[in-house]
């Protein structure tokens, strides 16, 4: 098969190493890709939320499968653009729909669909510009801290934890009447705040059928102890040591099984990756997201720990014969640590030569802001580059992890030294 790999970061590094292995892969591409894609398939340098560009593409290298990344294609329709072309029809895309990606691009929407489906969520409401003041009356009714949550996609930006209960009126407000997120921030939701323990579960469903992939915990926060402004992610554990069988057996029962039942009732044909954001309290899942594709940096840790061809997987996705298909996962532990540049998530210096990543020994190293630039890899965006080991605790794979760090460079590089220090 001729696959197409649409994105640039670190995930989609992931996936195009774990594609790259599978028996079924004739041609790989990736749109637009990075430094580390360059090196195991053939870069193309297209906007992926340009369809026709990447029609154009899909036609010209005799495309047979389409793997998207991020969500901005998917919220915006590229599986229902393939669908609705004669040229393309016949060509699967995974990642669903743009009614599935709405459970992503609309937090109202997400809110409802797990009320109607009774899967446990924290209570909310959602307010517009035209009922601001009914969103001040509410934000009275909660105790702190309070949760407002842009409705649509924001960058990983939209959701605001805030303690003073005039703080929260003041960010409604700038949020709905001064559109602080965009259209993003035309609805707000607000909602209560729940006190546990966070992680994610990833989902492969071909929409009547799933696998369960491995759960992880990511790290957002810029600074050690987790503190400090919010990331894309810094590191990433998995398997997450508290999501013992018991746990897990909850989370099928009360969350999996009924989002999937429940995009099946509601006339929804999901055929793609399921990202469920899940707040641990007490022992008990509770739903605070769910995003349309993998995380990233969660990919990173999960993908090496799948030990099945993912093509396979993919192919019975697109098929709904997912059911059929073998499926295995290592026990060992996956750490990630994610490396960026000096200054993000704030401003940063981009161009920076990467030296020593050639040196890496017993870790996988995924680029995520890098391109090539007269033969020299350097940093282009602001999470540089993922450093992955497997070990039978999570302190080994630590211990390999950043090991291998050490023998990397760029100026002003920064990482967190604490990644899984709650966990151990």
């Amino acid at each position: 098969m001729n696959i197409l790999i649409l994105g640039s970061g670190g995930r989609e590094h992931a996936f195009a190493k774990k594609i790259s292995e599978s028996e079924k892969i004739n041609n790989l591409f990736v749109a637009p890709g990075n430094a580390g894609t360059d090196a195991i398939a053939t870069n193309l340098s297209i906007n992926p939320t340009d369809f026709n560009a990447v029609k154009k593409t899909v036609l010209e290298n005799k495309i047979d499968m389409v793997v998207v990344g991020p969500e901005a294609p998917l919220v915006e329709g590229i599986h229902d653009f393939f669908l609705s072309d004669n040229e393309l029809v016949k060509i699967p895309v995974i990642g669903p729909k743009k009614d599935g990606a709405l459970l992503e691009g609309s937090k109202d929407f997400s809110k409802q669909f797990m009320e109607k489906h009774l899967i446990p969520t924290a209570k909310y409401k959602s307010f517009t510009n035209a009922t601001l003041e009914d969103g001040k009356l509410f934000l009275e009714t909660l105790q702190p801290p309070f949760v407002l949550k842009a409705d649509g996609l924001a960058a990983g930006k939209g959701v605001l934890i805030l303690n003073d209960l005039e703080e929260a009126k003041t960010e409604l407000e700038e949020m709905l009447s001064n559109k602080k997120f965009g259209n993003a921030s035309s609805t707000v939701v607000i909602e209560e705040f729940l006190d546990g323990i966070e992680l994610s579960v990833f989902v492969l469903t071909d929409g009547k059928s799933y696998k369960v992939l491995p759960s992880a915990k990511d790290y957002k926060r810029i600074g050690e102890g987790d503190t400090g402004l919010n990331t894309g992610g810094m590191g990433a554990i998995s398997p997450v040591p508290f999501a013992d069988e018991e746990f897990l057996t909850k989370v099928e029962e009360r969350v999996i099984k009924p989002t999937v039942d429940g995009l099946q009732a509601d006339g929804i044909d999901y055929r793609g990756f399921i990202f469920i954001g899940l707040m641990n309290v007490n022992g008990d899942p509770f739903v605070i997201e769910y995003n349309v594709r993998m995380g990233d940096p969660e990919t990173e840790a999960v993908l090496p720990r799948i030990q099945s061809d993912l093509v396979d997987l993919f192919e019975g996705v697109a098929n709904q014969t997912l059911k059929e298909k073998t499926y295995e996962v290592t026990d060992q532990t996956a750490t990630t640590i994610m490396l960026v540049s000096g200054g993000y998530p704030e401003a940063y210096e981009k161009g920076k030569e990467i030296t020593g990543y050639d040196q890496i020994e017993d870790s996988i190293v995924y680029h995520a802001g890098t391109t090539k630039n007269n033969n020299k890899v350097v940093t282009s965006g602001g999470r540089v580059m993922a450093i992955t080991s497997l070990g039978n605790t999570i302190e080994e794979a630590l211990e390999k992890s950043y090991k291998n760090i050490d023998k990397i460079s760029f100026d002003k590089i920064n990482y967190r030294k604490d990644i899984g220090f709650d966990l151990k």
